[in-house]
């Protein structure tokens, strides 16, 4: 029995192609990319350019998840109310986020904050001038999963887009895996590229694929790092009908517990 993790940055369901978001188009996607276990970038709650859906209940009755748990990074609606969540928000907030899904029985949830920095830095798009951007607060969770391979941490986020933040970030995410004393898995947007992950958290790559932008993909920034776990099932990177990213998974076999 192959136990298949994925991670997915959805841009809040909405497809390049046609500037919309489907709610059935984005089921139906989340049923095609067949995952076990499930980590989404991106995802909105209640948001009005979402259809008001709550994507990550959507997701978890596409798949077929037990276990699921959305943590907003952003509470409130772009445009309007919007800043950095607390997790002291109340049903039905608008907010914006990541979520974790699986079929698995999940044995605990953690959750991890990650601060933006707190000062606007310059930044280029190669034009004369560089654009003063604002970062965004980020979020982690993790849980650890019943699997048939034995019980695993998963852990995922959506990394700050400013370089050197998100190593920080990155940092802090695998001071708290490495508290788990079994296998791990970190997966995610991290916004970097692989030697820069591998190296900031020493682990295994599982996949090695380009993952952005979809369409015409010259980079991975989207990864599913390991430790304590192998694969002798190639990962593979693939396009859906929504989202800038392509979504990436890998097949975990017998031999996944190394």
């Amino acid at each position: 029995m192959r136990v298949r993790v994925a991670t997915l940055n959805i841009l809040h369901g909405r497809s390049p192609a046609d500037g919309r978001v489907d709610v059935e188009r984005f089921a139906a996607a989340i049923r095609t990319l067949d995952a076990d276990v499930l980590a989404l970038q991106e995802v909105d709650r209640d948001q009005p350019r979402s259809l008001g859906a709550e994507l990550t209940s959507v997701a978890a009755e596409a798949m077929g998840a037990t276990a699921h748990r959305f943590v907003a990074a952003l509470s409130g609606t772009p445009g309007m109310t919007w800043g950095a969540a607390t997790g002291d928000e109340q049903p039905g907030t608008s907010a914006y986020g990541i979520a974790l899904l699986s079929r698995y029985p999940v044995l605990g949830w953690q959750v991890l904050r990650l601060p933006p920095l707190r000062v606007p830095v310059p930044l280029w798009h190669g034009g004369l001038r560089p654009d003063v951007v604002h970062d965004e607060a980020r979020v982690a969770v993790m849980a650890t999963v019943s699997t048939p391979r034995g019980d695993v941490l998963v852990a995922t986020t959506h990394l700050s887009f400013l370089r050197g933040c998100n190593v920080v970030q990155l940092r802090r995410l695998v001071r708290a895996v490495s508290r788990y004393a079994g296998p791990a898995i970190a997966m995610g947007d991290f916004n970097m590229q692989p030697a820069l992950a591998r190296r900031v958290t020493g682990m295994q790559p599982l996949a090695t694929q380009l993952t952005f932008p979809a369409g015409a993909p010259d980079r991975q920034i989207d990864h599913i790092l390991a430790r304590g776990l192998s694969s002798t099932v190639s990962g593979e990177a693939v396009e859906l009908p929504l989202s800038d990213h392509l979504a990436l998974y890998v097949d975990l076999d017998e031999a996944a517990r190394s």
